[in-house]
């Protein structure tokens, strides 16, 4: 097997949009309640013009992204920074790039962007042959 070399590109994903019954749902089932992420008017208040979706909620495109990009690799590590929010009914779309290579792993930049300017979740994941997390 073959690791991807440096420059190497997942193509652009579409994720989202993220509708309130989705959010609510994630909201269940993580236990996050903040209700930022639930109530409009108080995401109003506080200057969005819709809720925030969940920053861990797009963390979760990434796993799938990556394993539907090279099935034989697995995530060993992984970590993000949440930089702008992506609001209830804004599309995004996913991108990683492969920063470096060592023998037998590499490590990726996954990028998360809305409609906006800057980017909703700047990730680094580290993949390594395998099918499950170390």
């Amino acid at each position: 097997m073959t690791l991807p070399a440096p420059g190497e590109k997942l193509d652009e994903i579409p994720i989202g949009p993220f509708d309130a019954t989705a959010v609510a749902a994630y909201a269940r089932a993580s236990g996050d309640d903040n209700p930022i992420h639930l109530d409009p008017a108080l995401a109003a208040s506080v200057g969005f013009a819709a809720p925030p979706v969940h920053g861990m909620r797009l963390m979760a495109e990434i796993g799938p992204a990556l394993a539907a990009w090279r099935p034989d690799l697995a995530i060993r590590r992984l970590a993000g920074a949440f930089a702008e929010p992506l609001l209830v009914g804004e599309p995004a779309k996913l991108a990683a790039r492969v920063l470096k290579r060592e023998a037998d792993s590499v490590l990726l930049r996954v990028t998360i962007q809305g409609p906006r300017r800057g980017p909703c979740l700047v990730a680094e994941a580290v993949l390594a042959p395998g099918s499950a997390a170390a």
